[in-house]
């Protein structure tokens, strides 16, 4: 049977906030399927190569499984919300009948470790001060006072989600082994972006609004 599988032009982060409009008939009926289920959840991967509609994309092995929260009907599509929980790695993909489909396996949880609680603090702060700047030019997802979890491992998550950084950095930011390591590579890469800010944002750029619930929390 396989898991369900999302490609998307973004990276999605374990606790954090994803909203789709689904409207390809393939989505449909894998949503169709899923609200047959109890626990309503799947894969997201970021698209390497090709583009979100049609089929024949070339997709990125790691990526987040998304439990369903928000179904809202509409005219010939569907509004969702589902939220990122576990990672995963593809180990093989099925046919695209009727729509995207791979056996994965789980990757280990990251350990929360006290020791890195002045880590953490230092990412936050150079990520909501550089996502202040990025909001100076536009373009960004997030808003640079964004309320995260008080909890310190979804919120080591959720800042590297809010950082104004492109898309293969953020799957580097995935992929990482340790939570010392996802905060460091946080930071290094949120500096490295800091002095591109300026620039236009290219076009065909991807953005994904949040729309969970009514307020900017994650």
């Amino acid at each position: 049977m396989g898991t369900a599988m999302f490609p998307l032009g973004a990276v999605l982060f374990p606790h954090t906030p994803l909203a789709l409009r689904i409207f390809e008939e393939r989505y449909l009926v894998m949503l169709g399927r899923l609200l047959d289920e109890t626990d309503p959840s799947f894969g997201v991967v970021l698209i390497e190569r090709g583009s979100e509609t049609g089929g024949g994309d070339q997709r990125f092995a790691v990526g987040t499984m998304a439990q369903l929260s928000h179904v809202v009907p509409q005219a010939g599509q569907m509004q969702i919300v589902a939220r990122g929980t576990e990672r995963f790695e593809v180990t093989g993909w099925l046919d695209d009948a009727p729509y995207p489909r791979a056996d994965v396996r789980a990757l280990p949880d990251l350990e929360w470790n006290d020791a890195l609680a002045p880590l953490l603090e230092e990412a936050e702060r150079i990520v909501r001060r550089v996502l202040g700047r990025a909001q100076q030019f536009g373009g960004t997802r997030w808003d640079a006072e964004v309320e995260l979890s008080e909890e310190p491992l979804p919120r080591a998550w959720q800042i590297a989600a809010i950082a104004p950084i492109g898309e293969l950095d953020q799957m580097e930011l995935l992929r990482s082994a340790t939570l010392g390591g996802l905060l460091r590579a946080t930071i290094d890469l949120t500096l490295a972006a800091e002095p591109l800010l300026a620039d236009p944002v290219p076009d065909g750029v991807i953005v994904v609004d949040d729309e969970d619930e009514d307020d900017d929390s994650l």
